[in-house]
Order: C-alpha cells, then structure tokens, then sequence
C-alpha cells in the first residue's frame, strides 16, 4: 500500500492537545471543549439523557462518553474507546515532607511507571481540587516547580555495573523548596483555584513533565512527548467522531448510535466508577435507548450487532532490544495501525472482531500490522477485553505503535497518528 502523507496541522493539534492535559481531568475536559466546538450539546451526569437525534457530550471526572444519535431509530452501537490516565507520581494527601534541609511532596506511584525517567525533570503540578461548597476546580501549574534529583555517581559507584535500583518509596520524593522556604500544600493549592485554604477538602494532584511535546527525527515524522499513552488515541477517537458527524448542520448517520468513551483508571485496572471495569457505559447505552423509545429487549439485541474499537498504545520494535518482541510480529513506525491479538485474552481482539476493522481500514487506505506478544514475557492488556466482558459485544484492540511506553516521554509516528485518527473515523462511519 502507498505510504501516507502527514498532516502536519492534526499533528501540532495533536501536541497541543497533549500539552494542555497533564492530568485525565485536564484530558477528558479538553477532548470535551473539541466536540462542543464541534457541535455537540454537554449533558451532566445527572441531567436526563435527550430524546431523539442529536450529538452530545458528557464528562465524569476524567472521564468522557460522547454520542450521536440518528433521527431515524438505530439498531446498534458503535463505540470507539480509549483511556485518559498515564503511569505518574501522584501526591499524596499528607503531601508535606522535609529531609536534610529540603521541602519535599510526598508522592505515590500511579500504575507501571517507569521510575528512572521521572529523574532531573522540570516538573509542574496539575490536577483537581474539592472545595467546601462542593466545587470541584481543575489547576494547572506549568512553571517547573518540582524535581525527583537522581544520586551523584560519585556515591553510588554501583551504578555502572549492577545498573540503577530506585526505591519507590524513598528515591522519588520531589524537592520543591528550601526547607522552611515553600507553602504547605493545602495554601498552594488553595492559591491555584483561587480559594481560600480553609475550604480546601481534598485534591488529586499529580506532576507533570513540563518540557513541551515535540515533532522530532532527521525528517521531521515522529513525535515525542509525555502521555502518548493514551492521549494520541483520545485525540483520534474525539477527531475521528467531530469528522464523521461534528457538523452542526449535517447529518448523524443512520443505523448507529457512534460513541467515544474515554475511561479513567485504565493503568490500574479499569476498576472504578469512571473505569472501562464499571457500569459507566453499558448504564449510559441503555440510557440513551430508552431515551429513543427501545425498550430493555431491544436494547438487548441492539448490543448483538454493537462494536467496540479499544485504541491504546501498542508496542513498536525497539532497535535497541528486538530481541524482547516476538521475531515473527516485528512493528514498524509510520508503517500503520496495529490490530493486537493475545490468545489468553489481555487483549480482546480475535478473527470475527479483526474482520470489520480491517475493511474499515482498507476503505480509508489505512494499513495494518499485527502485534503478538512473546510466550515468554507476561502481556500488558488495555479497555478491551473488560468493554468486551461489561458488554457482551465484539471487540478489537487497535492502536498506534510507540517506544518507551509508561516512560515521562514516549515516542511515536506522526504518520501514525494520523492512520489512526482515519481509521478511526472508518469505523465510525462504516460500521
């Protein structure tokens, strides 16, 4: 198939969108603003879903489900979803911390980080904050005010020969002052929403890398930058859906009900109230069923004839280490999305669920690659096969393939991301 041409202007959106969504609030409200541009109504969680035809949007914290509904009545589901969370360092309630005349925030480690690359970064803080009056605000702090600083070699000579050993508990603890010099945490916070300290109830904070993503290689056809898991995917999915039906003027479509559903909590185990391991989206399909008049029968076989698409990072051939990928499944960047197949069901694609994307893709001149995992290595897993398991419908893991996954900064194709947003947006349309 003819390589493809990178559209440099989804691309830089693409960074942007990256760089203002630290946090799976931040992630989940930006992908939120892009539909409303786009046509799409907001609807709160606790706001009856609108009867008829219609685009709307809703957000739960960092998570998001938007929908377009035919006038005509739909007979199935098309769902294309993705995650918001990244592996981070997370502050923890009791943030304030000293050591050797250092004023220190007190983190916990969020999913499978990749510890070492968290060390002599510029780090800013983000996240969400739980007033008195039950306001919730998000902050965003970009300036670098925090550093996880790394040993000097010269005391710990090991290093060279037995490599680096960090201890999450207590070798990631950032400094962000002299001691006696920085804020308790509740008054910084309090000053970022603009509140005063004593209404200050709670807070999810994180810290962020604050150097800014990039377009990078001799041609100019990768990206790097934090978060690429999962955020490249949000973006396609939101692109893919504001493209297929974001007009205000045109049409929804026929036959399906198209959905994005961007989930928190994934690189935990998807186990929440705004994970895919939850009644989130199967609660709000039935309610948007109802709200066009099927009853629970119809909702039923309506979910027979559904499809999933679950968008999450895949694995490219690390130059470095291809002896850790499975010889007969190498994974090219700019070389096309990747269907991932696991038969012990980490991920949930298989031969009757590939079938509809792949003729999606070829409709949109998207090619495809196959990713396996190694017998011998334990496989990551994705939304996939808990969607599949929450549902009962047919589902394939897709994604676009990158290096240093759950590093501060990943690697990817700019091509690539651009294959996905089409294929993407295939689906939506076609299936």
């Amino acid at each position: 198939m003819e390589r493809g041409l990178i559209d440099n202007e989804f691309v830089n959106r693409l960074l942007s969108s990256i760089e203002v969504s630290p946090t799976p609030y931040h992630c989940a409200r930006t992908a939120a603003e892009r539909l409303s541009d786009a046509g799409f109504v907001e609807v709160r969680r606790t706001d009856p879903v609108p009867s008829g035809g219609g685009r709307y949007v809703r957000v739960d914290g960092g998570s998001l489900i938007a929908w377009a509904t035919p006038e005509s009545t739909p007979d199935r589901f098309t769902v294309v979803g993705a995650h918001t969370d990244s592996p981070n360092l997370r502050i923890r309630a009791n943030a304030d911390q000293s050591s050797a005349n250092w004023a220190q925030l007190g983190v916990e480690v969020y999913g499978g980080v990749l510890l070492n690359s968290w060390l002599d970064r510029d780090l800013g803080l983000a996240g969400r904050v739980s007033l008195a009056d039950g306001e919730v605000r998000l902050f965003l702090d970009d300036r670098p005010v925090a550093r996880v600083a790394q040993l000097a070699i010269h005391l710990d000579r090991e290093i060279r020969d037995q490599g680096l050993k960090l201890d999450p508990q207590t070798h990631l603890t950032p400094l962000w002052a002299i001691a006696d010099q920085g804020p308790a945490f509740v008054d910084y916070v309090a000053e970022q929403v603009g509140a005063p300290a004593n209404e200050v109830l709670a807070w999810d904070a994180m810290v962020f890398d604050t150097n800014a993503p990039a377009v990078v290689g001799l041609n100019s056809d990768l990206i790097a930058s934090a978060r690429i898991d999962n955020q490249l995917s949000c973006f396609a999915a939101t692109e893919a859906l504001a493209e297929v039906v974001g007009s205000a003027e045109g049409s929804v479509g026929d036959g399906a009900v198209k959905v994005v559903a961007l989930f928190d909590h994934e690189e935990v185990g998807s186990a929440s109230a705004t994970g895919a391991d939850g009644a989130s989206l199967s609660s709000t399909l039935e309610r948007i069923a109802m709200s066009i008049g099927l009853s629970r029968s119809d909702f039923l076989e309506a979910l027979t004839r559904s499809y999933v698409v679950s968008a999450d990072g895949a694995h490219a051939t690390h130059p470095n280490y291809a002896d850790k990928h499975e010889p007969s499944h190498h994974i090219n960047v700019n070389d096309g999305v990747v269907v991932k197949r696991n038969s012990n069901q980490r991920y949930a694609s298989d031969a009757v669920s590939e079938a509809p994307f792949r003729a999606a893709c070829s409709k949109a001149g998207v090619p495809v690659q196959t990713y396996i995992h190694r017998n011998d290595l334990p496989c990551g897993s994705t939304i996939g096969p808990a969607t599949s398991a929450q549902l009962g419908v047919r589902t394939i893991d897709v994604g676009a393939p990158q290096l240093a996954m759950h590093s501060a900064r990943e690697t990817a194709g700019a091509l690539d991301a651009c294959y996905l947003k089409d294929s993407l947006a295939a689906v939506l349309e076609h299936t």
